[in-house]
């Protein structure tokens, strides 16, 4: 099949967003990034100077006080004109995101139907600080007292290489929508899909510097978090570098919502159809290339169905179409960078050594595939969880199975032998299994009967343990990280 014209072949040199303007960085370090699937270079990007990003925070700043500036009506209507923007440029939003971070054209087209819909959930947002006003008539003889929600001001905002533009809708529409303006530093693994959605969401007029972006990478964040405007930290990509930053907006007195890795379970239970509950693990392992942090790594099954369930599952790995995600036909892509396949591959070969054994191998690929960062799809057998490579995630394209005995079994080992608490799910028919497991599970999304329990835009990412920290979750809920209250007493009699 033929592939999908891509936006541009080359990107050239990146710039910086600073204060409604792009600017040439006068950085003399200088990145260039790759297409994930053939290894071509896409487009250089610098790492900003601090005289560079701190150029960004004052203009944030700026942008802060104009915000403040327009009127709550105004700020709606500019989303949902976002909004819009966001559906004329989606195929172009969906390919970019498949040349630079190498999923398949599907993939992109589910992760940019939820940009919009987190647009649409800051738009209701917005709305919605309406009914958060309280106010109360004579609460006292002569007194009257109200409620009021005010924006705090910018905002840092850093974004993970495995969903660049989710990660950004996440958080930058609802910032907006408070009236904060934002400083956006996005990974180096996909720096062009950063710059091509801050692109289409300049176009509705936003006021100069509601929306800034840097490249930088930790050094660069952590020093724009120490500037005095900055008010706090939206953050999604590792829990090392979340701890880091975590504990210094501890520091500075900062508000955050930061989230990390996970170690993600799938239990199937001997009632179900294996022939239907496949495709929905396929999804939950092998999807996105196992490169997101409510995928699954662990496969638990119990009772008698495991060979049955293994060799159905493993038919279906050797089934998937590896290859470019333009392609349409292309079941799994690339990882989005070859130090990302290669820590899988030596997660695997720690699986091994701890004495996993090998159900189907993704490392033996065809020649074809050597120029980009590919890894087929790989399931182990023979894992135990008290293995430390069943308790840390391998945030790839592979499978573990383990045999359990019992549901209770399997929920202590997901709530003691991890210390993360992304998600995990469960395959059933039994309402039962289903209810008990979801109100015993330790973790902060809960799947039933689907591969990915991924929360809707206007429901927050309720991550749990080291997976999360902070005083607010993301999506709808980081309106919280936004924003302040104020009370007013007043008496005029």
């Amino acid at each position: 099949m033929a592939l999908l014209p891509e936006v541009k072949p080359y990107y050239g040199k990146l710039k910086l967003l600073i204060g409604g303007e792009w600017v040439e960085s006068q950085s003399n370090i200088v990145h260039e990034t790759p297409n994930p699937a053939t290894g071509e270079i896409i487009a250089q990007y610098p790492t900003a100077t601090k005289e560079e990003a701190r150029a960004a925070v004052e203009a944030a700043q700026k942008g802060f006080e104009a915000l403040r500036g327009i009127a709550l009506r105004e700020r709606a209507r500019m989303l949902f004109d976002m909004r819009q923007k966001f559906e004329e440029r989606f195929e172009d939003l969906t390919r970019v995101l498949t040349q630079d971070h190498g999923r398949t054209i599907k993939e992109s087209i589910g992760s940019v139907r939820r940009v919009i819909e987190n647009i649409e959930s800051a738009c209701s947002a917005a709305y919605g600080l309406v009914s958060r006003n309280e106010h109360l008539d004579n609460l006292a003889n002569g007194i009257d007292m109200w409620l009021t929600w005010e924006p705090m001001g910018p905002f840092l905002i850093v974004t993970p290489g495995n969903i660049p533009m989710h990660a950004w809708s996440s958080f930058v529409p609802y910032a907006l929508a408070a009236g904060c303006s934002v400083v956006v530093s996005p990974s180096r693994q996909d720096p062009v899909a950063a710059e091509y959605i801050a692109r289409v969401a300049l176009e509705v007029g936003w006021p100069p510097g509601a929306i800034n972006l840097v490249h930088g990478g930790r050094e660069i964040n952590k020093y724009i978090l120490e500037q005095p405007e900055i008010q706090g930290l939206g953050f999604i990509g590792s829990t090392s570098a979340g701890w880091d930053l975590f504990k210094l907006c501890g520091q500075l007195g900062k508000n955050s919502s930061i989230n990390g890795n996970g170690k993600n379970t799938v239990v199937i239970m001997p009632d179900v159809d294996v022939n239907k509950v496949v495709p929905f693990v396929r999804q939950g392992c092998f999807g996105m290339t196992g490169q997101r942090c409510l995928g699954s790594d662990n496969v638990v099954v119990i009772g008698d169905i495991y060979d049955q369930f293994k060799q159905r599952f493993a038919e279906d790995a050797r089934s998937m179409k590896l290859g470019y995600g333009l392609d349409e036909s292309t079941a799994m892509g690339p990882y989005s960078s070859q130090a990302g396949r290669d820590k899988v591959a030596a997660w695997v070969e720690r699986c091994l050594s701890e004495g996993a054994t090998m159900v189907q191998d993704g490392r033996v690929l065809p020649p074809e595939f050597k120029k980009g960062f590919f890894m087929g799809p790989t399931i182990l057998e023979n894992l135990r969880p008290d293995m430390e490579a069943a308790k840390e995630e391998a945030f790839g394209a592979v499978a573990g199975l383990i045999r359990a005995d019992s549901l209770e079994q399997v929920i202590d080992w997901i709530n003691t032998k991890t210390d993360l608490g992304h998600s995990a799910c469960i395959m059933t028919e039994s309402g039962r299994a289903a209810r008990k497991f979801a109100r015993e599970v330790n973790v902060g999304n809960v799947g039933i009967n689907v591969g990915v329990p991924q929360p809707y835009a206007f429901f927050p990412l309720g991550s749990k343990r080291k997976s999360f920290f902070g005083g607010a979750k993301s999506r709808m809920a980081s309106m919280r990280l936004f924003l302040d209250e104020k009370t007013v007493t007043a008496r005029w009699v």
